[in-house]
């Protein structure tokens, strides 16, 4: 079966890439996730949940930066200016997995408070919230599309090697 570069990244180099570009950011994402819920039925904003998900926002938030970068260098732009995208569904799965710099950054820069500094509590508590269900769908859209075979969006049932962005 053909995969998607998303899913070939992921496959390559076991179990290293799985656990450096799926487990360390879901299993972060999953325990801001987690705390985020604690924090807002008790709305203890200075308690250990608050510590851990602060401390998991931030650590994520740069970690996937680094990630960004790196696959921006050396994924994204060399498959677009190459033309080695695999048809439209490859071209989803990785640019949603790439999006996923959107909001895991701007919970670290929240954290961080860099942005929303002048908000109230209730707000910040908002936008993280936010920020965290903008990942889940985000993850979640570029899985289930890396996990489809490429070739099933590609207009002659194989790989388009010549498709440009």
């Amino acid at each position: 079966m053909n995969m998607t570069h998303y899913m070939g990244l992921l496959a390559d180099n076991q179990p290293w890439n799985l656990i450096i570009f799926m487990a360390i950011p879901v299993i972060m994402a999953e325990t801001i996730a987690i705390t985020e819920l604690g924090i807002l039925f008790t709305r203890n904003m200075n308690g250990w949940m608050r510590k851990l998900n602060r401390i998991c926002s931030i650590f994520v938030g740069l970690y996937f930066t680094g990630i960004f970068i790196y696959l921006m260098k050396t994924a994204f732009i060399p498959l677009t200016v190459n033309g080695e995208w695999k048809g439209w569904i490859d071209v989803v799965a990785v640019t949603f997995y790439l999006l996923g710099i959107v909001p895991l950054l701007g919970m670290a820069l929240l954290d961080m408070g860099l942005i929303g500094k002048n908000k109230p509590e209730e707000q910040k508590l908002k936008m993280h919230a936010f920020f965290v269900g903008l990942f889940l769908v985000i993850a979640h859209v570029a899985m289930i599309f890396g996990m489809v075979d490429p070739s099933l969006g590609s207009h002659s049932g194989h790989d388009m090697m010549n498709m440009k962005m």
